[in-house]
């Protein structure tokens, strides 16, 4: 609901049940300079190095607004939205927000709107919606990433950078005769994403987290804790094994490689699996940033990895993060995404296989191994046998910087060469079930594909799913076609 539609709301309430009445019935849509005064500013909470996890149950925010029955002319009147949120106040320092809820199959029908207080000037920032998500980036339904029992329901996550201080509202919607229920157990995630680039620290939250995977270890294993770096754990030797002999045992990147040393490499680490059609059509590998070297705290996700059988496709996304970070910010971005998909909404691991800020820089994202076709949790229905690369931002009004449009090209032609995919033509996918398209349902797609193309979403935003036919072109052409 617009703001100007409450306020007429407002006025048609009080010249019907007078001043009082109408007093309290007022949503808090604006707070006054006394109300923001009074929230200490003190002294900044110390900062976790490994970051944190804030989550604080939703208020309702006014009375839900019962016109009551026997006074004249209002017994058929209809209820106000309900509102829940938190009043302002001062909290640990965080940089990125959302909102999750009880049940993942729940939809949140409304309006989801933040203002925070930066840690470096003390000012309040306007209010900023935030988008409703609503299950589009998500596991498939029926597998065990899904079926946990720890998954929630969530809006994206908002990157704010560094504060201290929040305000919430959440105001459901409202049509011509029903008003929309907001879902149970709503809370707001408040997520620090550290100062560390490694990090090994668990906050316990977590039952996949280090305590867990000690005990799933299989006794033969051959990695002993004495063979690892100092700044090790058998956690973080885990991951980064997964991309050996792409990069070293702990190296913060994989180099970027020529088309012609990319193509002997994936040759040489195939051991003759590699199909000679692809062979020809693999694109020059680009440098990409490892877990570790984005600080990944590799005890917060569930042990091991999943993998399909192959990379037929590429689903295109946006974080809808916002666009309000420099790139040197982009591993803190990682960082808090990551917690926010593992703890706060309950996956496995961060949900995307690879990302990509406004500079161009492409980051490992879910673990296994940057040249295998590991599972994620990004485009409902459409997980099995495709990647999804995520633009750090939000490019629904914005168009999506140069260097990013040109990142994701590379990439593409890169891993989708590696598994003999032509990043201009269609490809059949089987749906796993989400809203577009039943469980079972064969559906043929580009190969290079927007979020939206698999699941009723903004996602890519406008922008940047406009920028998808010349990707498509473009990492053809790196691939050598």
């Amino acid at each position: 609901m617009s703001v100007p539609s409450i306020f007429s709301m407002r006025g048609y309430l009080a010249s019907s049940i007078g001043v009082a009445t109408a007093a309290a019935l007022a949503l808090p849509l604006a707070l006054t300079t006394p109300a923001l005064a009074a929230v200490p500013l003190g002294a900044a909470a110390p900062v976790d190095p490994a970051g944190s996890t804030q989550s604080l149950p939703l208020v309702p925010l006014g009375p839900a607004a019962d016109r009551t029955p026997g006074v004249p002319g209002m017994s058929a009147a209809p209820r106000l939205p309900e509102t829940r949120g938190l009043p302002p106040r001062k909290v640990k320092t965080f940089s990125l927000v959302g909102v999750v809820w009880d049940d993942v199959a729940t939809r949140l029908l409304g309006r989801v709107q933040v203002r925070t207080r930066s840690t470096s000037t003390a000012a309040w920032s306007d209010w900023q919606d935030i988008e409703t998500h609503n299950g589009e980036h998500a596991a498939d339904p029926d597998t065990a990433e899904r079926g946990s029992g720890r998954v929630r329901g969530s809006t994206a996550p908002l990157w704010v950078g560094e504060s201290d201080g929040v305000e919430v509202r959440v105001q459901a919607e409202q049509g011509t005769r029903t008003t929309s229920p907001l879902p149970s157990g709503m809370r707001l995630e408040l997520v620090d994403p550290g100062t560390q680039t490694s990090t090994t620290v668990s906050d316990g939250k977590n039952p996949g987290g280090a305590a867990v995977r000690a005990a799933a270890r299989p006794k033969d294993d051959d990695k002993g804790d004495a063979e690892l770096a100092p700044d090790m754990t058998m956690e973080m030797a885990e991951s980064s094994g997964a991309n050996v002999p792409l990069a070293p045992l702990g190296a913060d990147e994989i180099t970027a490689l020529n088309k012609a040393d990319s193509t002997a490499d994936a040759i040489a680490a195939s051991d003759g699996s590699l199909s000679a059609a692809a062979r020809p059509y693999i694109g020059p590998r680009p440098r990409i940033v490892t877990r570790k070297g984005w600080g990944a705290d590799e005890s917060l996700r569930e042990p091991g990895f999943v993998y399909t059988s192959t990379v037929k496709a590429a689903f295109v996304h946006h974080t809808a993060s916002g666009n309000n970070y420099a790139c040197k910010d982009a591993p803190s971005v990682l960082r808090s995404l990551y917690r926010y998909h593992v703890l706060s909404e309950g996956w496995r691991d961060i949900g995307y296989n690879f990302a990509v800020d406004k500079c161009g820089t492409v980051y490992e994202g879910r673990a296994g191994g940057v040249a295998k076709p590991v599972l994620g949790a990004h485009t409902m229905g459409f997980n099995t046998n495709s990647m999804g690369v995520a633009v750090i931002g939000t490019f629904t009004s914005t168009t999506p910087p140069a260097a990013a449009v040109k990142a994701v090209a590379g990439l593409t032609a890169w891993k989708l060469g590696l598994f003999g995919a032509d990043p201009r033509a269609k490809t059949t996918l089987t749906s796993g079930g989400g809203n577009l398209y039943k469980k079972g349902t064969k559906v043929r797609m580009n190969v290079i594909s927007g979020h939206r193309d698999g699941f009723a979403t903004e996602c890519p935003g406008r922008r940047l799913y406009n920028e998808l036919p010349p990707t498509r072109t473009t990492s053809a052409k790196l691939q050598g076609r």
